[in-house]
């Protein structure tokens, strides 16, 4: 009975368990390596990747109860509105700051996954 239960969760854990590991991250007070600009876009590459991911781990997990198009639809949704409550929540920490570029840097991530997941599908469909 309990491997049911556990399969329940999985498309849903990984997500959530990512939004905890960003929010933990988020409340670092800093994560700077020193490195000048080298450290500035790396960790825009970061910030671009690891909201790429969690906007597919959440298509991946809607696309199980709703429609594919309405699973990306609020995979994107989802994903933008927690990059949203992260950047609020960085203005909170001390020796970080939220900033809507930030956000934006997040959700083109979270848009080019789900963009990435519509050309795979036409791809498979034809």
């Amino acid at each position: 009975m309990q491997m049911a239960h556990l399969r329940r969760l999985d498309p849903w854990a990984p997500p959530l368990l990512l939004m905890v590991v960003i929010f933990v991250l988020s409340a670092q007070p800093s994560l700077n390596s020193g490195l000048g600009v080298i450290d500035q876009v790396g960790r825009k590459v970061i910030h671009f990747s690891e909201y790429a991911l969690l906007a597919w781990l959440w298509w991946r997990a809607l696309k199980t109860r709703v429609s594919h198009e309405a699973a990306m639809l609020l995979a994107l949704g989802i994903t933008s509105a927690y990059a949203a409550t992260d950047e609020l929540h960085q203005t909170f920490v001390s020796g970080r700051h939220g900033t809507p570029v930030d956000w934006l840097i997040d959700t083109a991530g979270a848009a080019t996954a789900m963009l990435a997941v519509a050309k795979a599908r036409r791809r498979a469909a034809a």
